[in-house]
């Protein structure tokens, strides 16, 4: 995402629980967060995706919203 469209992605990842954290798309006026885990047994039981999968997620729901505001 380009720097002034409204819209950026950013990493969020913590050393207490490692290989996790999420992907923020903020927005204007809101956040919206894609969760990942690259610890297989525990996305398995959290249910959510790896970062990759996460990333591409946070990049098409980033796109969409950008698009929006064009």
């Amino acid at each position: 995402m380009a720097e002034g469209d409204g819209v950026r992605i950013i990493k969020h990842s913590t050393e207490r629980i490692p290989d996790s954290g999420s992907f923020e798309v903020k927005l204007s006026d809101k956040s919206y967060y894609f969760y990942w885990d690259d610890n297989a047994e525990r996305r398995s039981v959290r249910g959510v995706n790896d970062s990759h999968q996460a990333l591409e997620k946070a990049k098409a729901f980033a796109k969409r919203h950008r698009g929006d505001a064009e």
